[in-house]
């Protein structure tokens, strides 16, 4: 097995030589004041927050990565401590300055001084390994309140890795999504997808690490089975005229969801699994055109799809079919001047709203569950927002229409209209199961919530019970107890005669992305 380099160095001296040398020391020990080295305060600096390790099969070594640390301050100082976050149980091993192990104290560091540390690991795959591919741990620097850690990633599974590549000047490539308010460059952390990345395939996982831009001109597509997972503050750019095609396709197994195609975090702990916020999102900029999802979920990001309009309504900017977005940190789907089509869409949990579309747009929406049973903090949105104005601007809400959609959620009302009263403001709800209960009367008079107007609202169900199985786990389907069972217009049905698990609604069809589950 490969070793760590040592960097002791042995020589052999006579006695004699070794006295005057020895006598050297003793006088400039004894005369030297300032020898005491102060405790780390947590300030130092290192070449890089994470360090990625090569592929690794079981049980074979890597190859060394270099991490070196500095001391910027004008003292000396000492390190506490330097460990691996699992200590012992560490497939990481590290050699601090000379010296292997995977815990070291009291570690002296000069003022304006540096020290290597270099990493290898050895990693050994169960005899039947699961889909966790990366393998990360960590180099813990101190503790306490002057904890400092870095960062360490391996691939153990035989994954593709996308990211960012530091240039010649020691900066890491970035992109640009425009200027500030002061003229300024606004960067990302980032690179451009080549022409031979453009096509995502089911053969090997993927794995983000910063934004991965579609270019002006060039279309992602993935087919049904991708994985893709995102580092924190990762996602996708889809940039002006360019696409995105997702193909997923239905799974015989809703739980498993074999065939469609997951985005999701790349922290796989389990005590993760419901932790919103992991990862950025998917970004469509304004201009990107005939983008096309089916048989997507996304889970754990912080806005799962923003999707940004350029005016132009004639087309669609997006196309969203037989896909759930859930437990994002703020929303599901952000749209700002947008042409939506969403077919058979879940739209889950989220810090904020399941689905706002501001700055008015074009939507339409059929068969879709936008429901929001978030308990991570305060909620401050409802499960659905409808708006025509935003930062002092106004655009027309040129259609936003809900046939035979759940919109519903854990607070007392789920649905918020703002009409600045200058755009146009056009909306309706035909069969949609709605709760709005205006408890305090806030919304009385205000003919946006007048549920008797049957330009606006036809064929509702105010407040009834969905009976979803499990909301807080995000499962939306429907039990037989449901007021969705069987009010859905079989008109509107025709449209989209199954439901996203493939469940035929031509005959009695139901409120919502799915048929009922009917019991044995």
């Amino acid at each position: 097995m490969k070793q760590l380099p040592l960097f002791k160095m042995t020589t052999r001296r006579s006695s004699l030589a070794f006295i005057p040398l020895l006598l050297v020391l003793l006088v400039w020990g004894s005369c030297r004041k300032d020898f005491d080295f102060e405790a780390s305060s947590g300030a130092l600096e290192f070449s890089r927050d994470t360090v990625f390790l090569d592929t690794v099969f079981s049980n074979i070594s890597s190859s060394t990565r270099a991490l070196k640390v500095f001391n910027r301050t004008n003292t000396d100082i000492n390190i506490p401590s330097i460990r691996l976050g699992e200590g012992e149980n560490s497939g990481y091993r590290l050699n601090v300055d000379g010296l292997a192990g995977k815990e070291f104290t009291n570690i002296p560091l000069m003022a304006n001084d540096s020290l290597f540390i270099f990493i290898e690991v050895t990693f050994a795959l169960d005899p039947t390994p699961t889909n966790q591919f990366l393998y990360t741990d960590a180099i813990e620097f101190d503790s306490g309140p002057n904890l400092q850690e870095v960062q360490l990633v391996t691939l153990v599974q035989d994954a593709i890795f996308l990211f960012p590549q530091e240039l010649d000047n020691g900066i890491t490539e970035t992109l640009v999504l425009g200027v500030n308010e002061n003229g300024d460059e606004i960067h990302v952390e980032g690179f451009v997808l080549e022409e031979d990345e453009l096509n995502f395939t089911n053969e090997k996982p993927y794995v983000i690490y910063g934004y991965a831009a579609v270019s002006d001109g060039a279309t992602l597509t993935m087919e049904a089975g991708t994985r893709v997972f995102f580092h924190e503050n990762s996602g996708i750019l889809v940039d002006e005229n360019a696409s995105l095609r997702i193909n997923g396709s239905l799974s015989s197994d809703p739980v498993a969801l074999e065939n469609e195609v997951i985005f999701e975090g790349d922290r796989l702990e389990p005590q993760l699994s419901n932790t919103p916020g992991q990862w950025a999102g998917i970004w469509f900029l304004a201009g990107s055109r005939n983008n096309e999802i089916d048989y997507l979920t996304i889970k754990n990001a912080t806005i799962g799809l923003l999707v940004q309009g350029d005016n132009d309504l004639s087309s669609p900017s997006l196309s969203l079919r037989n896909s759930q977005v859930h437990n994002s940190a703020n929303t599901n789907l952000f749209a700002r001047t947008a042409r939506i089509i969403a077919e058979n869409v879940v739209l889950g949990n989220a810090g904020n709203n399941s689905f706002h579309g501001n700055l008015g747009g074009d939507y339409r929406f059929t068969h879709s569950t936008i429901a929001n049973f978030s308990r991570n903090g305060f909620r401050n949105g409802t499960a659905l927002q409808l708006s025509n104005t935003a930062d002092n601007l106004g655009a027309d809400l040129t259609r936003a229409d809900f046939n035979n959609c759940i919109i519903n959620g854990n607070t007392a009302f789920e649905l918020l209209l703002l009409d600045n009263g200058s755009n146009s403001f056009n909306f309706s709800f035909t069969n949609c199961l709605l709760q709005f209960q205006d408890i305090s009367n806030q919304f009385e008079g205000n003919p946006l919530y007048d549920f008797m107007d049957n330009t606006r609202y036809n064929g509702i169900i105010l407040n009834g019970d969905a009976a979803f199985l499990n909301a807080q786990a995000t499962d939306f389907r429907i039990g037989p107890e449901s007021v969705a069972r069987g009010n859905a217009d079989p008109n509107l049905a025709l449209e989209v005669p199954l439901d996203i698990l493939g469940i035929d609604r031509t005959n009695l069809p139901d409120i919502g992305a799915y048929q009922i589950i009917q019991q044995n």
